[in-house]
């Protein structure tokens, strides 16, 4: 859609407001509105000015003025206000220079895919996330007092939660890591994962699959279709927005929080990839599990930078309580065709080249989408442009292997302090084409550093009295 065809749409709808949306550093969207009579060409030539010092990991208020300038090709009706309202997704700009702000991760996404074009390798890299979220029924914490801290979680659903006075309880609870597939009346949220896929199908966003996920209280998944990088991360942030706004209409809460519940699954969100050339696939091949060798060099390039990576596609403390080693999440660095244990999964498909993909299994849906799916196109990048070859596949079941045949395998992070060391020491491949700046990934390291990990560290936990109280 160009400037014409969102000034006719928003005319079609008799929009009354126009909803500007954009992506802060650590990943939610932020927006304004402007009624509609503001919008005209000029909206999309100049602007709004913002404050940038209000953003989070953004401008100091010296220099806080920013403009955020809508994408017309991202002009849809939002689906959640009384008023017919047009939504504009926005980059930011400095308003004196009129160049793209480096710390806005939409232009990063941008360049991510311009370098692509740039390198010669390929034109397209399509990205097909699968986010997974947690459906609560009442949520309640408090974090801020000296002498106390808790977090309470209410699920209709979970087997941990058998005795819930519900007047009358019928019964019916997931079973502890068996919530993969059950027909209600086990699964109670059909009727809401249908409402969250018809809102995002009206929105424009291809569904293919929804379902309830492995763990109890209400773990979901609803998959989307595949996307170039850019669109992906607007689709993305789309998705997330339609859940948690159809979920709210229902009374409900959607989280995703990598690892909202202890001692059950927590939520990932695995993200095929795959590269195009003039309408070419370049991943298909006569190698192993029917990949090419660039498809291999890429995964080569993923696992060579998987712990940079982890800064930037699990980018909290809370993604690595799922990261663990021992249990069911894919922190070894391995490539295998059909194993879901290992890390890099070679799906299978049909015979056409066109389906031939790489699933990437450790990111997590707390990720900023734009950063996390340049930084992995990047690593791939470098994995082609240096021919590093994976090694060998490993199609045993990584979870039952030995520690002796396991010590050759590397590992994601234990931590998102290592994650971030990793990053510090590892970053050149990012910086290539411009697509990462030095100082994007020092505010990241340091935003993440000052105002999530060390906020952490200074906090007792519940089992932390568990453990120590009587020491």
């Amino acid at each position: 859609m160009n400037v014409k065809e969102a000034l006719e749409l928003g005319k079609k709808h008799d929009v009354k407001f126009v909803d500007l949306k954009f992506i802060d550093f650590p990943g939610i969207w932020q927006h304004t509105q402007i009624p509609a009579a503001r919008l005209d060409e000029a909206l999309f030539e100049d602007g709004l000015a913002f404050d940038g010092s209000s953003v989070r990991g953004w401008q100091p208020i010296n220099a806080s003025d920013m403009v955020m300038i809508p994408d017309a090709s991202t002009a849809i009706i939002d689906p959640f206000y009384d008023n017919a309202t047009l939504s504009l997704v926005c980059s930011v700009y400095d308003p004196i220079t009129k160049q793209p702000y480096s710390r806005d991760p939409r232009h990063i996404a941008k360049k991510a895919e311009a370098y692509l074009k740039q390198t010669g390798i390929a034109d397209t890299a399509f990205m097909g996330p699968e986010a997974e979220f947690f459906v609560f029924d009442d949520v309640r914490f408090d974090h801020s007092k000296p002498n106390e801290g808790y977090y309470f979680l209410d699920s209709a659903e979970g087997a941990w939660n058998s005795g819930r006075e519900e007047f009358p309880n019928l019964g019916y609870k997931t079973r502890h890591k068996e919530g993969y597939f059950p027909v209600p009346p086990t699964d109670t949220l059909g009727n809401l994962r249908q409402a969250m896929m018809l809102v995002l199908q009206e929105s424009g966003i291809e569904v293919e699959v929804g379902h309830h996920e492995v763990a109890t209280g209400g773990q979901c998944e609803i998959g989307m279709k595949y996307n170039r990088l850019l669109p992906c991360g607007d689709q993305l942030m789309w998705f997330k927005y339609i859940v948690k706004n159809v979920a709210r209409k229902h009374g409900k809460s959607v989280t995703f929080m990598p690892k909202p519940l202890f001692g059950d699954n927590g939520s990932g969100m695995h993200t095929h990839q795959s590269l195009w050339k003039e309408g070419k696939p370049l991943f298909g091949g006569d190698g192993y599990a029917g990949l090419s060798d660039m498809a291999l060099w890429y995964i080569g390039g993923i696992i060579k930078h998987a712990k940079a990576l982890g800064a930037l596609t699990n980018p909290t403390t809370n993604s690595y309580r799922r990261l663990v080693p021992g249990f069911e999440a894919p922190i070894n660095l391995a490539y295998s065709s059909r194993n879901r244990s290992a890390s890099i999964r070679i799906p299978i498909t049909g015979p056409s080249p066109k389906t031939r993909r790489i699933e990437v299994r450790f990111p997590d849906p707390s990720c900023n989408p734009y950063l996390a799916f340049s930084a992995m196109l990047m690593a791939g990048l470098d994995g082609i442009q240096n021919k590093i070859h994976p090694g060998d596949p490993l199609d045993k079941d990584i979870y039952a292997l030995s520690p002796e045949e396991l010590k050759d395998v590397p590992t994601m992070p234990g931590s998102l302090e290592e994650a971030l060391e990793s990053l510090e020491k590892d970053h050149e491949f990012l910086l290539r084409g411009d697509v990462f700046t030095k100082d994007a990934i020092s505010e990241w390291i340091d935003y993440k550093t000052t105002k999530e990990l060390n906020p952490i560290r200074m906090r007792p936990t519940p089992h932390e009295f568990f453990l120590y109280y009587d020491i």
